[in-house]
């Protein structure tokens, strides 16, 4: 028996992924467009940049984007390296967007990598971790050229699971103006995306940052993202302590530990910059001030 939003739930059944997805998409959708209409109106910007990468969270991203705010206000970026991108992922990027009708340009960036490695005197291709974020770190750059000059937000794709996760490159592809999609688990992005009418070779596909060669999400993680997800709605929205979710999940202890730890472990990624506190200095400077003013 345990508190949720004031409510006293006492649990006789376990809780599924179904209890998870199952959700009112129309809902979802209202919501996050009457956020972006109004976010966008607000900061006097003309419309959204995004990258678009042939996965399913930046379809599903771009596809609730065009809906909200109109394809013409709308700008798809896809940026393959092709010593990493596989060829199919540019073309459903590109089919994803031309199904649209929308506005997009294709940017390859292994010479710019390349140019990097070359110039940094301890980079190496071999830095698989390094190179793979600093992949990320491009094409948030470019991102970034592409909204100074129209005027427009980037628009982020990360899902509420990866955020939780910290599974993003700091002041990469976890770097926006606006990011829709935190508030939806991975496996809620998928049926999100059906609803949107993203092809469903998008929606199925094995979710992957492609930031080296074969790179598979679950895979690097080692965990499903069913069983993540099951974890993260349990701690946080339910409130369960940690020795009671396996019970009520069906999830292992290793894996919710798995997946707990790894929230625990990247916090620092979701906390912003490090900032000391000015007041001692501020309080020095007043100080030296005053004592000024009073010497006359």
């Amino acid at each position: 028996m345990f508190w949720v939003y004031g409510f006293e739930v006492v649990f006789s059944l376990r809780i599924s992924i179904d209890d998870i997805v199952n959700i009112d998409y129309g809902f979802v959708e209202s919501y996050l467009s009457r956020f972006l209409r109004s976010s966008l109106a607000a900061s006097g910007m003309k419309g959204f940049v995004v990258g678009v990468s042939g996965g399913v969270d930046s379809a599903v991203a771009y596809a609730l984007a065009v809906r909200s705010v109109g394809v013409d206000r709308v700008f798809a970026v896809v940026m393959p390296d092709k010593n990493v991108t596989p060829d199919d992922d540019v073309k459903d990027a590109v089919s994803l967007v031309e199904g649209f009708g929308g506005r997009y340009d294709v940017v390859e960036i292994s010479d710019i990598v390349d140019a990097y490695v070359k110039k940094i005197p301890v980079a190496s291709h071999g830095d698989v971790l390094a190179v793979g974020n600093l992949r990320a770190r491009i094409r948030m750059c470019i991102l970034y050229y592409y909204a100074n000059k129209f005027n427009y937000l980037v628009l982020g794709t990360s899902d509420r699971s990866e955020y939780l996760l910290g599974y993003f490159t700091k002041y990469g592809d976890g770097a926006s103006d606006i990011a829709p999609l935190i508030v939806l688990f991975k496996t809620q992005v998928r049926r999100f995306g059906e609803f949107l009418g993203v092809p469903q070779k998008i929606v199925k596909k094995p979710s992957s940052p492609r930031l080296w060669p074969d790179h598979l999400a679950e895979k690097e993680l080692g965990l499903r993202y069913e069983d993540i997800d099951l974890v993260f709605f349990a701690f946080f929205d339910l409130g369960l302590p940690v020795n009671e979710i396996p019970s009520v999940t069906g999830v292992s202890d290793d894996v919710v530990k798995k997946v707990l730890h790894r929230y625990s472990t990247t916090i620092h990624k979701r906390s912003g910059i490090l900032m000391p506190d000015p007041k001692p200095v501020v309080e020095q400077i007043v100080s030296s001030v005053y004592q000024k003013i009073r010497r006359g």
